[in-house]
C-alpha cells in the first residue's frame, strides 16, 4: 500500500478566505459579501464617513444658528438692523445657504428663507422670501429670478 503525505491541491483551486472587513471572522455565503453581518457593516461605514459627518454636522449647526438669529431679528418679514448687532449674536456672515441680486443692484444673502443685504452705516435689511413655490418647481432659485420671477423674492424691493 502506498501512502501518501502531505497531498495539497494545486495552487489555482486553492481560494483566499475571505473575511469580514470589520472584525475579520471569516465569511460564508455569498462571493461578493464583506460583512459578515449589518452590524458590522454599519460600524464599518460610520467609521469611514465619520469626518465628513462631523463637517455637514458643523456646517448645519451654523447654517441653523443664522437662521435663528435672522428670524428673531425679523419676525415680521422686512426690517433694518446693525450689523454690528448681527456679529454680537454669533452671526457668520461666511456661511448662507443662497444669494439673489435685486433689480437695483442690492446684493442680498439668504439663509433658507431668511435674507440680509448690507445698506449704508453698519445697517442691513433683513428680509424673507417665500420658498413654498420655489420648493415645489424644478427650477433653482437663481433660474427664476433671472428669467424675471421676482413674486418669490416677497419683501426685498
Amino acid at each position: 500500500m502506498i501512502k501518501i503525505e502531505n497531498v495539497q491541491p494545486p495552487k489555482q483551486f486553492v481560494m483566499n478566505e475571505r473575511k469580514c472587513l470589520e472584525c475579520s471572522e471569516p465569511l460564508r455565503g455569498r462571493a461578493d459579501q464583506k460583512f459578515c453581518n449589518d452590524q458590522c457593516r454599519s460600524s464599518y461605514n460610520n467609521r469611514q464617513f465619520i469626518e465628513t459627518n462631523n463637517v455637514i454636522r458643523a456646517i448645519n449647526r451654523i447654517l441653523k444658528k443664522n437662521y435663528a438669529i435672522l428670524a428673531a431679528l425679523n419676525p415680521e418679514g422686512k426690517t433694518t438692523a446693525l450689523k454690528s448687532e448681527l456679529h454680537k449674536k454669533g452671526y457668520r456672515f461666511d456661511y448662507y445657504t443662497g444669494n439673489y441680486t435685486a433689480r437695483n443692484g442690492r446684493f442680498f444673502y439668504f439663509c433658507y428663507d431668511h435674507g440680509y443685504a448690507e445698506i449704508e452705516n453698519n445697517k442691513v435689511i433683513l428680509v424673507t422670501r417665500d420658498l413654498n413655490s420655489d420648493l415645489t418647481s424644478m427650477k433653482p432659485i437663481s433660474e427664476k429670478m433671472r428669467l424675471g420671477d421676482t413674486k418669490n423674492l416677497s419683501h426685498a424691493i
